[in-house]
């Protein structure tokens, strides 16, 4: 590698720019809130902050060129999003996937969506599946979707922001969109009887460069006008990328954000809709079995909003308290989605305490959706649940027999990203590190008193 690289991970909650150095390791990180912007007289729906996140992102390139000699820019974002273009620009405003009003349309589109073999992405609610949106607003908006020419996946439009350049790209046509045939490689049949493919622009490979930076780009942030654009990715696929490169099949990613996705490389399980189970589609091509629930904002609820460090202790204590946190405590993803979330038994009370019981729900959660994916090989955490010993090292004793390893902080969607710039060159595998052995007498009753409750 040569040179530096400047990664946009456009997260559902949080933004950030991350430069790497040549080694691939973090020189610095730049991060901030992301929210969607209410509906409005123009607009009458949730939707993404493009122009906010934009600012955010100029801004950070202007001072990481001043301070490095960036080289490539790779962007990463969460699942479903996109953005229909004109001719001119954006033709309208992108759905935010949490817009309530999208379930308006749902007989008539389950009524038009392929069924799962083919898709292989379970029917999910409000926006998360990305047909929906389409959907949508040819219904809804038939006059303005008539002038489109161009529908780019969320990744792939700031990538055209910064280089001009349109593409499509399998890794995010391939997340739960029920527009791609994973196993075919090729757009599905809902694209080509609504006659949405003349929309997607030409497929492009994650790692490809589409062009340098457009001349106003360069200007506005002093970097060289010959940065490359790289074509990017969907963030939880950025994530495989770095194991990719140097691990052998099979073995098993967790990545941890708002979204908990478990990504099986090399697994060959049943795939079950009913349990948000899907085939993500990996940089290569690849389908890869994949299980998820919505753990970092279900976490949150239980821990609120400025949750405590939990020890060894605490979660001891939430053990012998018996409390029990009982799924789900959010309606988007995973096997109990439609269920109400309930905790059995005395409710704890202190930001230790809660945070504890946070912690051991999310762990038996992915310790439940691990053994119905049947994930094989070593389990690789990453993301921000690695920020805190106590995700991983409540995983590793609810799983005695298996090899759960801990990527460092600078792995995951933004290290994946970057590497995704100097593709097919030699990288270092990441380091991976054991989580602290915790003692926690009780556990395996207290999971199986757990699992009896579902």
């Amino acid at each position: 590698m040569t040179g530096c690289v400047a990664v946009f991970d456009l997260g559902k909650t949080n933004m950030k720019v991350v430069a790497f150095d040549a080694a691939g390791a973090v020189l610095a990180e730049r991060a901030g809130p992301n929210a969607p912007l209410p509906p409005d007289a123009q607009w009458p729906y949730l939707r993404l902050d493009t122009e906010g996140a934009w600012a955010f992102l100029i801004g950070a390139l202007r001072e990481f060129g001043a301070r490095f000699p960036i080289e490539a820019i790779v962007v990463a974002t969460h699942g479903c999003g996109g953005v229909l273009m004109s001719e001119t620009g954006a033709l309208m405003a992108p759905f935010d996937y949490e817009f309530d009003g999208l379930e308006a349309e749902r007989a008539d589109y389950e009524a038009a969506r392929p069924p799962y073999e083919e898709i292989l992405s379970p029917s999910l609610p409000r926006g998360l599946n990305l047909g929906r949106h389409l959907f949508y607003l040819q219904r809804r908006f038939p006059a303005e979707f008539a002038q489109a020419t161009t529908f780019l996946t969320y990744p792939q439009y700031w990538a055209w922001r910064l280089s001009g350049v349109m593409a499509s790209e399998v890794t995010y046509l391939g997340a739960h969109t029920d527009l791609w045939r994973p196993n075919e490689g090729r757009v599905s049949s809902l694209a080509e009887k609504q006659g949405w493919t003349r929309l997607f622009p030409p497929l492009r490979r994650a790692w490809d460069t589409l062009g340098p930076l457009k001349p106003e780009i360069a200007a506005a942030t002093g970097l060289a006008p010959t940065v490359r654009v790289v074509c990017g990715a969907h963030d939880s696929n950025a994530s495989l990328v770095p194991h990719l490169a140097v691990r052998r099949e099979p073995f098993t990613v967790i990545s941890t954000g708002t979204w908990v996705i478990i990504m099986a490389v090399g697994g060959r399980a049943k795939l079950d809709p009913e349990a948000d189970m899907l085939a993500n589609v990996d940089v290569r091509g690849v389908p890869v079995p994949t299980a998820r629930f919505m753990g970092g904002r279900e976490f949150s609820v239980l821990a609120g909003e400025k949750p405590a460090e939990a020890a060894e202790a605490d979660v001891a204590a939430a053990i012998r308290s018996g409390a029990l946190a009982l799924p789900a405590f959010s309606d988007q993803g995973g096997p109990f989605a439609a269920r109400k979330g309930v905790i059995e038994g005395e409710a704890p009370t202190t930001p230790k305490a809660r945070t504890a019981l946070a912690t051991l729900y999310v762990a038996l959660m992915t310790a439940h959706m691990l053994a119905r994916l049947e994930a094989p090989g070593d389990l690789i955490v990453e993301g921000g649940f690695t920020r805190s010993p106590a995700f991983a090292a409540v995983l590793a004793a609810l799983l005695p027999a298996r090899r759960v390893v801990v990527a460092p902080q600078s792995a995951g969607a933004a290290a994946g990203a970057a590497m995704l710039a100097h593709w097919g060159e030699p990288h270092e595998p990441p380091r991976l590190e054991p989580p602290p052995a915790w003692a926690l007498p009780g556990l395996e009753a207290y999971r199986d008193r757990w699992e009896r409750a579902l």
